[in-house]
């Protein structure tokens, strides 16, 4: 709809993920001139990468940011025809700045208030190029002399701003993810695109993009914090460096699951789905905790190994089947939800759903074996086979 618009053009904008870093969300790329190659030349590069972001299927809605060229009036003075009339440069520029623009004189007091005076030509004696021929400035010989004498004016084109990112010019670019890609990759399309431009030019993430490179590749860190946690906590549990194994083993089969369906949804691997995979840490390793806290149990009676775990998988299929159910319903008004902040409701119901319907099918069948196997192998128990 927006793209019918031909007298602007139009993008539609989400707010920031965290407010305050930036106006969108999405990325800000900042595109550098590192060889001093000059302003048009860094303004063929930046739309050299908008037509190859437009084409990449991994981004959508890229866009430069900051405003195009405007028109300018260009005031050329003739420096020698100047100095021939009497006049000093240094007074002449004096004049045109403060004409069209300002000039602070002196501070006044009215009211008990303090106030500043500042000299400007009236507005209607600074609306054409013809007014800033009409201007006069005082010559040595103390005639005052018409800037048309001395003075012509043609318009031209320039950036109303000249932007510099830690000291280089640069220029702007924003954007998002296509649908079903991750900022992550969005980023590094970015970065492989910005590779292809001419020698000189370089790039730097800014906002929350500069926030989000800071931070990449924690993921693994935590996730293996998190399993560490778990470990020491069932050690702990069950006075045993061996046995929590089992109960760890189930883990992969519930990441999985959260894997598999988050790819069949079309969803990214974001800061939502690494949350729920945190959160199977937990959830699958409570379906091993069931069986195997009765495996033991059993054993201290006197039972076999092999005995044990049987009992122990009879005895608590269906609390395992029944608490896992109800988890897997709780998890579907997240993973139907609409509306604003949607999003991260789909992205942790939809990657835990996912781990919980696999730590369960597949936990009731792997956990008795990686019980088995951990017993017999690594614990190194004389057990009864």
């Amino acid at each position: 709809m927006l793209a019918g618009v031909k007298q602007a053009l139009v993008f539609a904008l989400n707010p920031p993920s965290i407010p305050g870093l930036g106006v969108a969300s999405g990325f800000t790329f900042k595109l550098q001139d590192r060889a001093g190659s000059g302003r048009q030349a860094l303004l063929d590069a930046r739309n050299q990468l908008l037509t190859a972001a437009m084409q990449s299927p991994l981004l959508s809605g890229v866009r430069p940011e900051g405003q195009e060229d405007a028109p300018q009036l260009r005031v050329l003075i003739d420096r020698v025809k100047a100095r021939s009339l009497g006049l000093s440069i240094g007074d002449v520029n004096a004049t045109l700045a403060i004409a069209f623009a300002s000039a602070y004189a002196n501070d006044f007091s009215r009211e008990g208030r303090i106030l500043r005076v500042l000299l400007q030509a009236d507005a209607s004696h600074r609306m054409t190029p013809r007014d800033v021929l009409n201007l006069r400035v005082r010559n040595a010989q103390g005639e005052m002399v018409p800037f048309g004498a001395f003075t012509t004016t043609e318009w031209t084109a320039g950036p109303p701003q000249l932007d510099r990112y830690n000291g280089y010019p640069a220029m702007t670019i924003s954007g998002s993810p296509a649908a079903g890609r991750s900022t992550g990759e969005a980023m590094d399309e970015m970065e492989r695109l910005a590779r292809q431009l001419p020698e000189g030019f370089d790039f730097e993430w800014t906002g929350v993009s500069y926030e989000e490179r800071q931070a990449a590749g924690q993921v693994g860190a935590l996730l293996g914090l998190s399993l560490v946690v778990v470990f020491l906590l069932l050690a702990a549990l069950y006075e045993s460096w061996s046995i929590p194994l089992t109960v760890l083993l189930v883990v992969p089969l519930g990441v999985l699951g959260a894997v598999l369906l988050s790819m069949g949804r079309g969803l990214p691997a974001d800061v939502y789905f690494n949350v729920g995979l945190i959160t199977i840490i937990g959830l699958a390793a409570k379906n091993a905790i069931l069986i195997v806290e009765f495996a033991i149990e059993e054993e201290a009676r006197g039972r076999t190994l092999r005995e044990a775990t049987l009992s122990a998988v009879k005895l608590r299929l269906r609390p395992i089947i029944m608490t896992s159910l109800a988890f897997i319903l709780g998890m579907v008004p997240l993973v139907i939800s609409t509306g604003a902040g949607a999003a991260s409701r789909i992205a942790v119901g939809t990657g835990v759903m996912g781990g919980m319907i696999a730590a369960t099918l597949l936990g009731v069948f792997f956990i008795p074996l990686f019980y088995l196997s951990v017993r017999r192998w690594i614990s190194r128990q004389d057990v009864a086979r």
